[in-house]
């Protein structure tokens, strides 16, 4: 049945339609919805339906959608950057974000290979960007960092072990992994962070990637600064 509200740790049930499973929420939006079913899920109580469920466009709207309503002040797309950030975003999905998964469920050796190094390689070029900059393009950050980011907090949990991107940890990278624990220690944003979440999900969800669904006892790493 898919993404599920059953109780579990940190799980909250849905405050809108008491849904028990996420396909639920697209059926009552559309009821002859029929392609996959995703997360995150952008919800319009007044008009009682989905409004978008494309993690990119969502940012985006958050980002200045809410202003003349009492948002926080922030802008993380600025219109002078918005070039860099897509030479940045055109970097970071293919070859990162993605790159993972690609090494993860890759079913031939080369591909494998192919795939996981593809990562590194970018790892490295990321590594040496953030040896002069607190962040990917400079001393702003942007939507470009809110990307990234949630794909470093999981590498050491799921994708070093899980989708085999271990030719070396994330923490070998020493300027990338300090650019981790920075974003992961603003104000709010370890409060979006759920390890158990996490590595049930991940460890649980593939089958053929982890067929007794084992959940790995580590790794326990600071994440201080």
């Amino acid at each position: 049945n898919g993404w599920t509200f059953a109780p579990d740790q940190g799980i909250l049930a849905d405050p809108i339609l008491n849904a028990d499973f996420l396909h639920q929420v697209y059926t009552h939006a559309d009821s002859e919805y029929t392609d996959r079913v995703t997360v995150p899920v952008l919800y319009d109580k007044k008009k009682d339906t989905i409004v978008n469920n494309e993690s990119s466009e969502i940012m985006l709207m958050l980002n200045s959608a809410f202003d003349e309503i009492g948002a926080k002040e922030g802008d993380y797309y600025p219109e002078e950057l918005r070039d860099q950030i897509k030479e940045m975003d055109d970097f970071v999905y293919p070859n990162i974000n993605n790159g993972v998964y690609k090494a993860g469920f890759a079913t031939d050796q080369t591909v494998y290979e192919e795939e996981a190094g593809h990562v590194f390689d970018a790892l490295e070029k990321l590594d040496s960007i953030l040896a002069d900059n607190k962040f990917l393009l400079g001393d702003k950050f942007t939507t470009s960092d809110i990307r990234l980011f949630p794909t470093l907090i999981r590498f050491e949990h799921v994708y070093y072990g899980h989708f085999k991107c271990n030719i070396k940890h994330l923490t070998d990278f020493k300027n990338v992994w300090c650019y981790t624990r920075e974003i992961y220690n603003m104000p709010g944003i370890a409060d979006t962070v759920d390890f158990y979440h996490i590595q049930h999900h991940y460890y649980g969800s593939h089958p053929t990637i982890n067929p007794n669904g084992i959940i790995p006892a580590g790794p326990t790493i600071s994440l201080d600064i």
